[in-house]
């Protein structure tokens, strides 16, 4: 089943379209793709039924897509030190559960830091491998990180910028160009972890039907 949803914020009207797709025998699922246009960026939800999804959605779509980039790329998490910046129950704090569990990636040391974190450098600079997640543009600068380390970068801001058509650009928590020259590995923003995350949407879509068939 294929349908469409009116692009505005979430509402009485996306609601009931909501309810209408739980209760349509033939929907294994559907994702929202929303851009909102009065400063919240892009917001990308999955809907299910209960008994399709393998996973809780959306939450675990961005980690599960941090990890597959950490698999895929071969990085070696035994052991690590990991650093995660930001608690939130959508990103900190399952990639923290997710980066101690026994396999690989995983079986690293984790520290789980936030805004309230007293002498938050010191940690982010020992660290092996850096997530950040806390919505503070270029907030981890080149000195906070140490040579190698890997940096994924999961936050992303619009900044004002008057200089741009768009009157604005996407920042993430990492100044890129300062971090880069000393990151063994970091990704972008946009274009890092935003499509893993959308990678990860579609595959839970995937399994919701497969698990249904």
């Amino acid at each position: 089943m294929t349908d469409t949803a009116p692009n505005t914020h979430l509402s009485a009207e996306l609601n009931d379209f909501v309810t209408a797709l739980e209760t349509e025998e033939t929907t294994i699922g559907a994702i929202l793709d929303l851009i909102a246009d009065r400063g919240f960026g892009l917001i990308l939800l999955i809907l299910a039924l209960p008994a399709a999804l393998p996973l809780p959605a959306p939450g675990y779509a961005t980690p599960f897509g941090i990890m597959e980039l950490l698999r895929r790329n071969e990085v070696d998490t035994q052991g690590k030190h990991t650093v995660i910046i930001g608690r939130s129950h959508i990103v900190g704090r399952p990639m923290s559960i997710l980066m101690s569990r026994k396999g690989n990636p995983g079986n690293s040391t984790v520290t789980l830091t936030h805004s309230r974190t007293k002498n938050i450098e010191a940690y982010i600079k020992a660290a092996d491998i850096v997530i950040s997640a806390l919505g503070v543009p270029e907030f981890v600068k080149a000195d906070m990180v140490k040579e190698g380390a890997v940096v994924i970068d999961v936050g992303i801001t619009r900044v004002p910028d008057e200089s741009h058509p768009k009157g604005y650009v996407i920042k993430g928590d990492v100044d890129f160009e300062g971090v880069s020259a000393k990151a063994s590995h970091i990704t972008p923003v946009p274009g890092g972890v935003g499509p893993m995350t959308i990678a990860m949407l579609l595959q839970n879509t995937l399994l919701a039907r497969a698990r249904k068939a």
